[in-house]
C-alpha cells in the first residue's frame, strides 16, 4: 500500500468552502476521511463503504464525500466550513491501514 496524497487545503473564512481530494493507489471501495488537531485523537470525519455514505454528527449536512472511479480519487466536498473543522485531514481506507497514512492537507477556517 503506497501512503494516499492529499491535496486541496487551505486557509478559508467562516461559512467558506473547500473541496479536498486524494489519490489512491489501490481499491477504493471502503475509504474515510479523518481530520487530526494537535492534542487531540484523530477522527473519522466521513466514510463510503460500497455506495453508502456515512458521516461524523458534526460534519452532517455540510460535508460530502465522494468517489470518482475512473480517476481513483475520493473527495471531501466541505461547505460551510466552521472554525473548529481547522485539522489536517487525511484519507485512508476504512478501516485505516497503518502504511496508508499520506502527509495530509492543512484546513485552516479563520476570518
Amino acid at each position: 500500500q503506497v501512503p494516499l496524497v492529499e491535496s486541496g487545503g487551505g486557509l478559508v473564512q467562516p461559512g467558506g468552502s473547500l473541496r479536498l481530494s486524494c489519490v489512491a493507489s489501490g481499491s477504493t471501495v471502503s475509504m474515510g476521511w479523518y481530520r487530526h488537531v494537535p492534542g487531540k485523537q484523530r477522527e473519522v470525519v466521513a466514510t463510503i463503504i460500497g455506495s453508502r455514505e456515512s458521516y461524523v454528527d458534526s460534519v452532517k449536512g455540510r460535508f460530502t464525500i465522494s468517489r470518482d472511479n475512473a480517476k481513483n480519487t475520493v473527495d471531501l466536498q466541505m461547505n460551510s466550513l466552521k472554525p473548529e473543522d481547522t485539522a489536517v485531514y487525511y484519507c485512508n481506507q476504512y478501516p485505516p491501514r497503518d502504511d496508508g497514512w499520506g502527509q495530509g492537507t492543512q484546513v485552516t477556517v479563520s476570518s
